[in-house]
């Protein structure tokens, strides 16, 4: 039960990120801001990680750590992203 309740809480929390990179980039074509479109890359990033750590472990069979390592690194680079959106100077 616990392991069941881990991946669903796992896919709510990637479809929430994929809805915010959703609407995000749908303020990017909206008003052309290339900062929104870093901002909707980011947050897809961040969501795919943690369901990427997911299919790594169960489906291909990788070491947790090597799993969560992965998971680590799209998860930091879809920060960065964000990042780079919230400090960038608005051109």
């Amino acid at each position: 039960m616990e392991h069941t309740l881990f991946v669903i809480a796992k896919l709510f929390t990637t479809a929430l990120a994929l809805v915010i990179a959703y609407q995000a980039y749908r303020g990017y074509q909206r008003h052309s801001t290339q900062l929104l479109l870093y901002v909707a890359v980011g947050f897809a990033l961040v969501g795919l990680g943690g369901l990427l750590e997911g299919m790594l472990f169960e489906v291909l069979q990788v070491s947790i750590f090597d799993a969560g390592l992965v998971a680590a690194l799209v998860t930091a680079a879809g920060m960065l992203s964000i990042l780079y959106a919230l400090y960038a100077p608005n051109p």
